[in-house]
């Protein structure tokens, strides 16, 4: 194989920082300048070695084409009811961005209400979140420019359809809640300092709440509740269902924790006008709590208080002692509680997670009981509407292999049957040819770990298939069956098979399952993605040199730590904008919100564990053979994970193994422009991205085209 020849980047041996008597050298620390001319320049001499390299690959552009052809397709959001209208989200298949429609009622014909795709010329403007008044009449819409996480909210009245003079700037992770007499906004905002373009890596601290009055300036809008003492405090307020009460939920990280505060909005005399006067109900971090319902002072909240799988209780805020709570809804002993939506009155849909897949249910408010189980298919709820003032909910399904059902369900009916209200196609794939099955492993300290294998019928076990196998493993967050035109493009026409592996970390089997993979746990998800490796291999699915690891973000972190500890056991990785630098990651943008999963290196403790898998500081040569082929990808305007990460692993993945003679793989970076962490990325970046990605894994496995 022919030998690359990588950019030298300038090694800086004066850089040495100290952990707790521990010194370590942080060569590349100048690449987290983003706007330092040096840093540019390594950027353009990585992308001048990647890009020729992956144009030249065999199967990239018959890839893309074919993937640009099953990409055409219809794909339909859930309607859901605002006033006395209805709006659903669509993409015609190729569009960069979905377009919001409305109309008058289910069989009317729709109109175009917000088009993203006419605010940007190549798509990199995005709509992130919309909020309507109560009565319908006005719109509050978030828009967020080439993937950056900052916001700027705008505001459309819908009878006409004219947009409002009102913009609100420096908008960040933040909630969009109107008050129910439709005079203004609840929304977050950072202090009025530094750059909000996406390309900064300034931390986000001292986020405050703030009340904007439609017709006013942002100059003028209401502080409702700051906490200068506690700079890393995040709020989102909602309002209840009748109107009265603000709910203020306060977080400090990822974790799912957060403190429970109130204000009665009726008793405000004068109105709005500045900090809220709120009742502390919870004022720790010891649960999670979230509003559901309520009727007067009787509260419905989801929580995970001494019950790590999730249950419905019931407050009354007159008796908010917690002796007074009461359980509605008891936790599963085998099911996780994943999300509940309050309908028709006094109704509850609840959605259970079951060893990763999704079950139905319909619930009594009053009583908490079962009414009834909703029939599905194994796969995953994607979407849902209906609130409590309607008596109808729309529910979107979804699988591996199934791109989108959506069903509707009269609840005024006496007897509840949903029917499809709309399903997507993808022309050219007939996926019946296909099949998944869950199988169940175990990880190195014998933990039962699932895993999902989707492939063509009857595939051969013959030690020799490809596989692209993800993962992630963090944060609580549950990876479910989801349809993907790319990875079936993978299974189809290159013969592969996907796994996708359930590790710990996750939300799959609840706050158990997640804490099992957290701070000192952290190890237990590289072992377990390891283990699905070496199951795939013993049941002769594949071999190490047919496989190809794939994560994003926390899931980048997950390939990066395991490529590390286990080079021979993967051909080829691919991590898509990982947290590469786990002693410095928290110093960066949201970055000190991850502290509650992966601990933080200003902790003694903390710093040894991290040190032992940060992907950054554990490269070494192996002692016989290679690293697998690698390909990193990052993008410009990633406020989430700054590029910084990936840019200072294959410096050091460059010095370390790349100039070796006994590395004859590619180790390449693609640095994307105007584009973020993924969310809103325009469908033309997305299957350019694919289409260098699988051209990428295909040149690197040797894998053959099959029509």
């Amino acid at each position: 194989m022919e030998k690359f020849e990588y950019p030298q980047a300038r090694r800086d041996e004066s850089i040495v920082d100290d952990y707790h008597g521990t010194k370590v050298p942080d060569p590349y620390a100048w690449l987290e300048d983003p706007d330092g001319e040096e840093t540019k320049a390594f950027v353009e001499a990585q992308n001048k070695i990647t890009m020729p390299y992956l144009e030249k690959c065999a199967y990239r552009d018959i890839y893309k084409k074919r993937l640009t052809e099953m990409w055409d397709y219809p794909k339909y959001g859930c309607p859901f009811k605002r006033g006395p209208r209805y709006f659903y989200h669509f993409n015609t298949g190729l569009q960069n961005q979905s377009v919001l429609y409305v109309q008058d009622s289910l069989d009317a014909e729709a109109r175009v209400f917000i088009d993203p795709n006419k605010l940007s010329e190549d798509g990199t403007v995005a709509m992130t979140r919309s909020s309507f008044t109560e009565d319908g009449e006005y719109c509050a819409y978030m828009l967020s420019a080439s993937g950056s996480d900052w916001n700027t909210i705008k505001f459309k009245e819908v009878a006409t359809g004219k947009d409002l003079e009102d913009v609100l700037e420096r908008v960040k992770f933040s909630c969009l809640c109107w008050t129910h007499d439709g005079k203004g906004v609840f929304y977050n905002s950072y202090p009025q300092e530094g750059k909000t373009d996406g390309t900064e890596t300034t931390t986000n601290l001292h986020q405050k709440l703030f009340y904007h009055v439609l017709g006013t300036k942002q100059s003028d809008d209401v502080i409702c509740a700051e906490f200068p003492g506690n700079p890393k405090w995040m709020t989102g307020v909602e309002i209840t269902d009748d109107g009265q009460y603000a709910v203020l939920v306060i977080s400090e990280g990822c974790d799912p924790v957060n403190r429970l505060y109130y204000c009665d909005l009726k008793a405000l005399e004068g109105g709005i006008t500045g900090l809220l006067p709120y009742v502390k109900l919870v004022d720790n971090f010891d649960a999670e709590y979230e509003y559901i319902a309520n009727d007067g002072t009787l509260f419905t909240f989801k929580t995970n208080l001494k019950s790590p799988n999730y249950k419905l209780i019931n407050i009354d805020f007159e008796k908010p002692e917690q002796e007074n709570w009461t359980d509605l809804v008891p936790e599963s002993t085998e099911d996780v509680l994943e999300w509940v939506a309050c309908v028709n009155d006094d109704k509850l849909v609840i959605c259970y997670i079951h060893d990763v897949k999704n079950v139905l249910q319909l619930h009594s408010l009053k009583t908490g009981e079962k009414l009834m189980t909703f029939p599905l298919d194994v796969g995953t709820i994607r979407g849902y509407s209906g609130r409590r003032k309607d008596s109808e909910i729309f529910y979107q399904f979804t699988s591996f292999l199934s791109p989108g059902v959506i069903f509707h369900c009269d609840l005024t009916k006496e007897s509840l049957s949903p029917t499809v209200f709309k399903q997507s196609e993808v022309k050219g794939v007939d996926c019946s040819n296909f099949e998944t099955t869950q199988v169940f492993y175990r990880s190195k300290d014998g933990t039962k770990i699932p895993m999902f294998l989707v492939h063509k019928k009857g595939v051969e076990r013959d030690g020799n298939n490809p596989v692209f196998l993800y993962g992630y493993g963090g944060f609580n967050i549950s990876i479910m069956p989801v349809f993907s035109v790319s990875r079936l493009l993978f299974i189809q026409q290159l013969g592969g098979i996907l796994a996708v592996a359930n590790l710990r970390g996750g939300g799959e089997y609840g706050e158990k399952w997640h804490k099992a993979g957290c701070l000192m746990n952290k190890q237990n998800v590289f072992d377990d993605f390891q283990c699905a490796a070496e199951y795939l291999i013993q049941e002769k699915y594949t071999q190490p040199s047919r496989i190809v690891i794939n994560g994003g973000s926390n899931g980048g972190l997950l390939v990066g730590a395991c490529v590390n500890q286990r080079p021979d056991l993967f051909g080829c990785v691919v991590a898509q904008v990982g947290v590469m630098d786990m002693l410095k990651f928290h110093k960066f943008t949201i970055g000190h919100a991850w502290t509650t999963d992966y601990g933080c290196s200003d902790k003694k403790e903390d710093f040894e564990n991290l040190m032992k898998y940060s992907p950054l500081h554990n490269i070494r040569l192996p002692e016989s053979g290679e690293y697998p082929s690698i390909l990193l990808l990052t993008a410009d305007h990633d406020d989430r994970v700054v590029p910084l990460h990936s840019l200072k692993y294959i410096a050091t993945l460059h010095h370390i193994v790349g100039r070796t003679k006994q590395q004859t793989r590619p180790l390449m970076i693609r640095v994307d422009t105007k584009a973020g962490h993924g969310a809103g990325k325009p469908t033309a970046k997305v299957i350019e991205e694919c289409a260098d990605i699988y051209a990428f894994i295909a040149e690197n496995l040797k894998l053959k085209w099959i029509e």
